[in-house]
């Protein structure tokens, strides 16, 4: 929702940092995605001993190629290598498109994965801000605040905030918004528990035909918001 917001409003790469990649469904173009950098990384595994000249140079084009230049935005994904294998080799090359690439948009968000992979290894080292997204439950809010202090610790100099989730009413809303208060964390709001969102996934359809719902209304407030802090 937030990528389909701010590409309104100037160039955005949106990139898709799970291995278990699905961020291209959300957004209805994984029709459209040519090449994750989990493929890269396995083309150049079985082409390497025959590829002439310099190999650096080759690479290099070929990670390019995993940028996807899609109609509203651009697009990375991680994706997964085949197979056995950590994914360090793909989180470097997804560390090394953004530090080479963030600097020719206007906006880069990047989906993480829930939990504190993606900082530890400094696969992002450089942010505006960092919004954590939160369920009501003490493990979710357990994991924000792990992630707050982790960003201290590596000294990531970026804004703080927090939003929640499927939030069922107005004491789940409070709950998020005074340990927002406590972390000393901008809270942004609070997201519904919608059946409509529910409904979508089920049919497997994308949020770009996401009716009018509180979902919606609520997410536009929470943008607003975002955006004048951010």
């Amino acid at each position: 929702m937030l990528i389909m917001y701010l590409s309104k409003k100037g160039s955005l790469l949106a990139v898709d940092a799970d291995p278990d990649s699905n961020l291209p469904e959300a957004l209805g173009v994984e029709e459209e995605i040519e090449k994750t950098l989990g493929e890269v990384r396995e083309i150049f595994q079985r082409t390497r001993d025959e590829i002439r000249g310099d190999k650096e140079v080759w690479f290099e084009a070929k990670v390019f190629e995993a940028i996807n230049e899609l109609d509203d935005f651009d697009m990375v994904v991680m994706g997964r290598p085949e197979g056995e294998g950590c994914y360090c080799y793909t989180n470097n090359l997804l560390r090394g498109i953004l530090r080479k690439f963030m600097k020719h948009y206007d906006y880069v968000v990047v989906d993480c994965e829930a939990g504190l992979e993606h900082f530890s290894r400094k696969t992002i080292d450089k942010a505006d801000c960092v919004i954590v997204v939160t369920d009501t439950s003490a493990k979710g809010l357990k994991t924000a605040e792990r992630i707050y202090e982790l960003m201290d610790e590596l000294k990531l100099d970026a804004k703080k905030g927090l939003v929640g989730n499927k939030v069922f009413d107005k004491r789940g809303e409070e709950m998020i918004r005074k340990f927002a208060e406590k972390t000393g964390v901008r809270f942004l709001g609070a997201l519904p528990f919608d059946k409509t969102l529910v409904e979508l996934e089920m049919e497997g359809k994308s949020l770009k035909v996401l009716p009018d719902c509180e979902f919606r209304r609520k997410f536009e407030e929470v943008a607003k918001r975002f955006e004048e802090w951010c």
